[in-house]
């Protein structure tokens, strides 16, 4: 029957049908044995298969690895309360004390930050999709950031620093009423303020020596990260003028001490006034009249009135040779500085050294206050130069170290150059009193 209906399609058409039977046989007969494309895999693709040659290689993974490479963290920020440790913040925001354990033994200087945490301190969380912690950042400025990571079964710290811009900044001012003022009107911050009080220090009593009309102009770092301002850095130079004389500081950039031009250090062997006071109630005088026992008796020394607990501090580097207490000078320390210099301080009200202790100048030795024969709370302060007492707001100090060799033939060219800067730009006109000039 089928034979009958074959042998009636016209030749022609039946040498067509055959043809396309055996292409498709041999077609079927070649086909890869792993070929395993299904509905259920129509998006996988098998190593091993014959692809078509444009097909990148980089896109034989399958949809797990796809989803593997795609994990995400999920971010909690939460700020530490006062009175606040790491436990307790973990506690609070459903952390176990295990995991802060683990975190704490994996590594020391983990341990250290997590154990340095302040009040507003903001930590950033971030979990996996098994809610489990991966990794921990703690900003520590603008500049550092503090990451924890888990690696593995280990957490690994990092201090990620962002690049610092350092550009140099000028400003000047005039004293008008206090130098306080006149550095806040030039835009100078406290630190700053402090700064340049210190660089001067040796030669300048800030508190007695100021006049109006002082004036002084000052080269600085300010930094930059990421284009944001982030604060203020080094004094590269600065001049100071007071009543006519005046005095100029260059930061040696290697130890950070300050020498004028010619390489002599500005800091002193010696402080010239040992306490943050408030001002003097009597000054070195060999012929005062004693407000105790009414007595003319010489005044060896310098009285300087402060707060009571104010700090007390070495005037030099030395060793301790007295430190007690009697009824006339109450609780006091003596330091002896070498065989030439000694310098006492009287009526405190705690001391802070003892006998024979080597101290650093700057060290507190003991606080202000109100012990022995006294009117009021003060520091009386005695500087002895081969055992006779001198003024101390008018002797000369003996100078620190100053450079030479190879060191003073570096800095005098750098020396040269910052003050040649600071006359540059003391000559312009600037706005708000200053002008950001160009990068370090």
């Amino acid at each position: 029957m089928i034979l009958s209906k074959i042998s009636r399609i016209p030749v022609i058409h039946r040498i067509l049908i055959a043809s396309t039977s055996a292409i498709m046989a041999i077609g079927i007969f070649m086909l890869p044995a792993n070929l395993e494309k299904t509905a259920n895999n129509d998006d996988k693709l098998i190593i091993g298969q014959i692809y078509p040659l444009d097909i990148n290689p980089s896109l034989l993974i399958t949809v797990d690895a796809k989803k593997k490479s795609n994990s995400y963290i999920r971010w909690e920020s939460h700020k530490v309360k006062p009175n606040e440790s790491a436990a307790l913040l973990f506690s609070r925001i459903g952390l176990s004390a295990r995991l802060l354990h683990d975190l704490t033994s994996s590594d020391e200087a983990i341990n250290k930050q997590l154990s340095r945490l302040r009040p507003g301190d903001e930590l950033r969380f971030g979990f996996n999709d098994q809610n489990e912690l991966v990794q921990l950042i703690r900003p520590i400025s603008r500049i550092e950031t503090f990451q924890i990571t888990k690696i593995g079964d280990e957490f690994k710290p990092n201090l990620e620093t962002k690049k610092i811009k350092t550009l140099l900044n000028y400003s000047k001012a005039t004293i008008t009423s206090n130098f306080w003022n006149a550095s806040i009107s030039a835009g100078l911050n406290a630190n700053q303020i402090m700064e340049l009080a210190g660089i001067f220090g040796w030669d300048i009593d800030f508190a007695l020596d100021l006049r109006e009309g002082d004036h002084f102009e000052v080269l600085f770092e300010e930094r930059y990260v990421e284009g944001q301002y982030a604060g203020t850095g080094n004094i590269i130079a600065a001049s100071f003028t007071n009543q006519g004389t005046t005095f100029s500081a260059i930061r040696e950039d290697d130890s950070g001490n300050y020498y004028d031009p010619s390489g002599r250090a500005m800091k002193k062997a010696f402080l010239r006034s040992p306490i943050n006071f408030r001002y003097v109630s009597s000054n070195f005088n060999p012929r005062r009249l004693h407000p105790v026992t009414g007595l003319r008796r010489a005044h060896r020394g310098t009285d300087y009135v402060a707060p009571v607990g104010t700090p007390i501090w070495a005037a030099g580097d030395g060793i301790v040779d007295k430190a007690g207490y009697n009824q006339y000078n109450g609780n006091y320390v003596f330091i002896r500085h070498s065989n030439t210099y000694i310098t006492k301080y009287l009526h405190m009200t705690k001391r802070y050294v003892k006998t024979g202790q080597r101290v650093k100048q700057g060290q507190t030795v003991g606080t202000l206050g109100r012990t022995g024969r006294v009117t009021g709370a003060h520091l009386h302060y005695e500087f002895l130069v081969n055992g006779v007492h001198k003024n101390p707001r008018t002797v000369k100090l003996p100078e620190s170290k100053s450079l030479s060799g190879q060191k003073k033939a570096e800095f005098k060219p750098i020396a040269l150059q910052r003050m040649k800067m600071l006359g540059r730009y003391g000559n312009l006109v600037l706005t708000n009193n200053s002008s950001l000039i160009q990068p370090k």
